[in-house]
């Protein structure tokens, strides 16, 4: 998920994105960061879980409502009919570019918490800057404020504005919230190895969405995992 240009790590590296819908989110975040994140620490992430778990956890209806079959995965038929009843205009390429990202297992077909990751994707890229500012984009504006703190808490962890988090600006972020402990560099490389799926040291927003699900509790094998514990 992108590619960097130089011999070393340095600040002055340039990440390339491979995709041109990573190339589209990087273009959309950079836009974003102009404006400024409300997020001050790491801290003020983490008290947001409870309410971002709910925010999810409604979603659920509308997963459902979409999975048109109950099968328990959303495919690529019923995700182009589910742009077309969130009136999202994207083009045939655009909708089969957001399904192939967020379909992690390649299994043709989006389970509960790859379909959250979508809809937030669909959220920034279809950040229209000539809209009066609070106006619904998807209209499920209380998920939408969900999305938003997404953006802002990406946006404050990303400190130099390049659409990426690296180990440096996560170890910045944890710093900020935990200054003078020993523990803040264990602390962020936990953290980050959560987010960096692809292990190439730099995370994108997609990766930070997946590694957010999970913090706050959504994750495709939360039920078997449940069924297995009692069994035991």
């Amino acid at each position: 998920m992108g590619g960097v240009v130089g011999k070393n790590e340095s600040p002055r590296s340039v990440w390339i994105p491979e995709t041109k819908l990573e190339a589209k989110m990087v273009e959309a975040l950079q836009r974003r960061s102009s404006e400024g994140t409300a997020m001050i620490s790491f801290n003020s992430i983490i008290l947001k879980f409870p309410k971002i778990d709910e925010s999810f956890r409604k979603c659920k209806a509308i997963f459902e409502q979409f999975d048109e079959d109950s099968n328990g995965v959303i495919d690529q038929e019923e995700l182009t009919k589910c742009f077309r009843r969130l009136e999202v205009s994207f083009t045939d390429e655009e909708i089969n570019d957001l399904f192939e990202a967020c379909d992690i297992n390649e299994d043709m077909g989006m389970k509960f918490n790859e379909f959250i990751v979508l809809l937030c994707l669909v959220y920034l890229l279809k950040d229209d800057r000539t809209a009066l500012h609070g106006k619904s984009r998807m209209g499920m504006p209380n998920l939408e404020a969900t999305f938003e703190t997404l953006v802002e808490a990406f946006v404050f962890l990303d400190k130099n504005n390049d659409g990426y988090v690296s180990k440096s600006e996560m170890v910045q972020a944890i710093n900020e919230t935990t200054s003078g402990e020993r523990s803040s560099g264990r602390i962020a490389m936990k953290r980050f190895e959560e987010m960096d799926w692809d292990k190439n040291g730099m995370v994108n927003f997609k990766e930070f969405l997946f590694a957010f699900t999970r913090w706050v509790g959504i994750d495709e094998n939360e039920d078997d995992e449940e069924e297995e514990e009692e069994k035991i």
